[in-house]
């Protein structure tokens, strides 16, 4: 939807302008995590505002606003508070100031993408440069909270797979380089919309290199400098789905199975959906029949059960009424295939077979999965489907992100506020005054009430000023930075 940007909010926001203090000339305000609601996770990866930048700030204002005439605009704005709020506003000289401006008179400043945040570190500030358009600061809350948000969470989500797999691998034997794609990001049909899936897929991508996510790695040429030409943005391998495998027909599974790994893909990488009927019988029957095709080919087939309890299903299930399902997926790949054993003394299937799971993934389970092939024996082989499961079941409130004034300006005379509700368990306590971020020991911490001169030495670096965008990161610098 192409609409003018200020009504890309929240009603209230329209008439903050005529409530702020007479004379106000400055607003300072910040973008906070507040609170973790995941467990054992305490710092949140910052990441999205170049996109939020480009996207909004620049292309978005500039097409729908800057750019259009202030005739135009103004019409419609005025129609759509006329219709809505009914008496309108006083009057509507601060947008058409704005607009004879020609660019936003805000410095953003912010901590470079990639970072680990703590809670209640701040992660953005920003402020108005010209004292005519104090108003503009805040004004844009709803929508930066609303596009930050979703791309901060999922990268936050996505590094603790990603250092939950590290440290299984380290501890079975398997190869970091599998690390990479053994986090496999099965979202996009799940996301809640298709910028959701972008902004979401790109923050998977800076932990991990599969994907069935396209446009994640377009947004991350078009919006952090990455080129597939050079480097490995993400990537995947070819898979079937259900209605590939119930058009062979039950009876004629067997030959789906044959024809796939011999005619269709006879080389490389392939996921063959396996539970469509029988995932045991595929395992017990078809596999060992298929065994010397699928050890001849210069490639993987990749096992991918889709229903059931997954930890029981790839681990085995000790009360399972068959011996297939008390072994499990993993165990009944090693019977037919064998392997290897890795230097830590854990199994380690042939290279011609694998398995992958897709279906209801969350990080324990993962970890549920790996202990539970560990405890049998075997190294954490088992590629996940990391999907809507993980990344859509949040809200802005996983972070508790929030942003905040902490410091105005009126008549000349600076003012350090803050917000500490005694309704409130703490959560909500804001910051005060201007603010300074610091790197001690390798964590950021918060220093508050400080000079402008102090303000400065932050780690919070200017990203926009005016229109401009005046810092860039690549994704080999922000996914670099995450892994330190």
């Amino acid at each position: 939807m192409k609409t003018n940007p200020f009504l890309l909010t929240d009603y209230y926001k329209v008439g903050h302008v005529f409530q702020y203090p007479a004379k106000t000339e400055l607003v300072y305000s910040n973008l906070t995590p507040r609170s973790s609601r995941l467990k054992d996770v305490d710092e949140m990866v910052f990441f999205g505002m170049q996109y939020f930048i480009k996207e909004y700030l620049l292309a978005y204002f500039n097409d729908n606003f800057f750019h259009q005439p202030k005739e135009k605009v103004m019409a419609d704005y005025k129609r759509r508070i006329s219709t809505s709020l009914g008496a309108g506003l006083p009057t509507y000289n601060h947008l058409e100031s704005l607009h004879d401006l020609g660019y936003l008179p805000i410095e953003i400043k912010a901590l470079p993408e990639g970072s680990k945040v703590p809670m209640r570190v701040p992660c953005i500030t920003i402020v108005n440069t010209l004292p005519e358009f104090y108003w503009l600061t805040n004004f844009l809350e709803t929508l930066l909270s609303a596009v930050i948000w979703q791309p901060c969470t999922s990268a936050s989500i996505a590094h603790a797979y990603r250092k939950l797999l590290n440290g299984y691998a380290a501890e079975t034997g398997m190869p970091a380089e599998f690390v990479q794609w053994q986090g496999h990001d099965f979202s996009f049909r799940g996301m809640s919309s298709l910028e959701t899936a972008i902004l979401s897929g790109m923050g998977h991508l800076l932990s991990f290199a599969g994907t069935d996510t396209i446009p994640a790695i377009d947004a991350l040429e078009q919006y952090y400098n990455a080129n597939a030409d050079k480097e490995l943005i993400g990537g995947s391998v070819a898979a079937t789905e259900h209605s590939v495998m119930c058009s062979g027909s039950k009876d004629g599974e067997l030959e789906t199975f044959k024809r796939l790994v011999t005619e269709v893909y006879p080389a490389g990488i392939v996921s063959i959906v396996s539970d469509t009927w029988d995932l045991w019988k595929v395992c017990t029957e078809y596999l060992p029949a298929l065994k010397e095709n699928i050890l001849q080919r210069d490639g993987k087939v990749v096992i991918r059960p889709d229903s059931g309890d997954p930890v029981k299903i790839i681990c085995g299930n000790p009360e399972g009424k068959t011996e297939a399902e008390q072994k499990g997926v993993v165990e009944l790949l090693w019977d037919v295939f064998g392997g290897s054993i890795t230097a830590q003394g854990y199994k380690l299937l042939d290279q011609h077979i694998g398995a992958i799971y897709g279906d209801s993934i969350n990080l324990e389970r993962a970890a549920q999965i790996c202990e539970g092939l560990k405890a049998k024996g075997f190294a954490s082989q088992v590629v996940f489907g990391i999907g809507s499961f993980t990344y859509q079941y949040n809200t802005r409130d996983t972070f508790g992100t929030a942003m905040k004034a902490t410091y105005v300006v009126v008549d000349g005379e600076g003012r350090e506020i803050f917000k500490n509700p005694v309704t409130d368990d703490g959560t909500k306590r804001s910051a005060t005054g201007l603010l300074n971020v610091q790197q001690e020991n390798g964590r950021y911490v918060l220093y508050d009430k400080v000079s402008w001169e102090e303000e400065a030495e932050s780690e919070l670096k200017t990203v926009f000023k005016n229109g401009r965008i005046t810092k860039e990161f690549t994704l080999a610098e922000i996914r670099a930075r995450l892994a330190e």
